[in-house]
């Protein structure tokens, strides 16, 4: 059974961070400049909320807000749904899909081991279905 562990060996478990006290303006920065659609906001060492760009859309632009005056932590969605390492690919899938959301941090006994995105399951899940289609047309070639 394929994991999110298998994914995080091929990514990495690096995660962009910010306070939640930082402003939106930083984290929209911050999203730009490491080239991805969401950050972790954490306090400490404990996960406080995730800042998406949906979060941007919905809180910040259609309300009228002011990103260099509102605090993440005002618009940030919380709780997070985090995974495990050894949550399966598909399951993964499943709970990312049910409940609408593009990222989940992994999280492992209560430590942060790296952050999945939808797509990086898309781009598993078809690595992983190129592999079985070249294994079948080798397979009937080989005759």
């Amino acid at each position: 059974m394929d994991t999110v562990a298998e994914i995080l060996r091929e990514k990495g478990g690096d995660v962009i961070r910010i306070g939640g006290g930082a402003t939106v303006f930083e984290a929209v920065k911050a999203m730009v400049e490491a080239n991805v659609g969401a950050l972790l906001v954490t306090e400490g060492d404990t996960i406080a909320g995730i800042f998406t760009e949906r979060d941007y859309l919905r809180r910040i632009a259609v309300e009228g807000r002011r990103s260099r005056d509102t605090l993440v932590r005002e618009v940030m969605t919380s709780p997070v749904v985090c995974v495990k390492p050894e949550t399966s690919v598909d399951e993964s899938m499943a709970i990312m899909s049910d409940r609408r959301i593009r990222h989940a941090p992994v999280v492992d006994g209560g430590t942060l081991v790296g952050m999945i995105s939808i797509g990086d399951l898309v781009k598993f899940i078809s690595k992983r279905q190129s592999f079985q289609i070249q294994y079948l047309t080798d397979y009937i070639g080989a005759r």
